[in-house]
């Protein structure tokens, strides 16, 4: 059986083709397939049929062949290991996936990581439901201009405890008890922690330096 190189670990064809095909049951793979995962591949079939129509809308100017399907080990709130599924720009896909494993040696918790379609792409759904997630087509509000997140050039991590402050609108909604940024909770993103120095040191910025801090968002901009 020919192996594979990825994440931190060999996994056979046969193995890696089971798992994409079972994504939905990645906590039941886990009991049985104890080894962390972080790879990074293209989009599989299914999964483009999964995108199709919702985080990837028919007839735009971005191809799958621009993008990169990630599976991501991670520690959730309840301490345990899961597996999640992320799409990002493959431009920086090898970055995320060293991001994550990263946090992961350090224990990081993330509340829960899966493909937006989960929710039909629509994100106020995504985010209340405190889902870490990137890629999802979109444009910035009142323009034409294609959002980092419809590049896959952004990520998000746990909304919840993490939202993005505009004065006294709070999106997620739910967030509204994370405003206060002093009293620290867990999930809750802080300049200096463990999440946020995997992103900055590989040049990615963070939305809660903004004036209307995005703390869940972290984006990267590329020449």
């Amino acid at each position: 059986m020919i192996l594979v190189a990825i994440g931190i670990f060999f996994i056979g064809n046969d193995e890696l083709n089971e798992y994409n095909q079972n994504s939905n049951y990645s906590d039941e793979y886990m009991k049985i397939n104890t080894d962390p995962i972080f790879s990074y591949t293209p989009i599989p079939e299914e999964v483009k049929e999964k995108m199709l129509g919702f985080s990837m809308p028919e007839n735009i100017p971005l191809s799958f062949d621009e993008l990169s399907y990630l599976t991501l080990s991670y520690y959730g709130f309840d301490g345990n290991t899961h597996v999640g599924e992320m799409i990002v720009n493959k431009r920086v896909a090898a970055d995320v996936v060293d991001i994550f494993k990263e946090i992961y040696e350090k224990k990081y918790p993330i509340d829960k990581i899966k493909l937006i379609d989960e929710y039909n792409a629509i994100d106020e759904l995504s985010m209340n439901d405190n889902n870490s997630s990137s890629f999802c087509y979109r444009t910035i509000k009142n323009t034409n201009i294609v959002s980092n997140h419809g590049k896959g050039l952004a990520i998000d991590i746990n909304p919840v405890q993490n939202p993005h402050v505009i004065g006294d609108d709070i999106s997620p909604k739910s967030g509204y008890n994370f405003k206060d940024r002093s009293n620290i909770k867990q999930g809750m993103i802080i300049e200096g922690d463990d999440l946020y120095n995997a992103f900055i040191k590989r040049g990615w910025t963070w939305g809660g330096h903004w004036k209307n801090p995005d703390y869940q968002h972290f984006e990267k901009k590329l020449n």
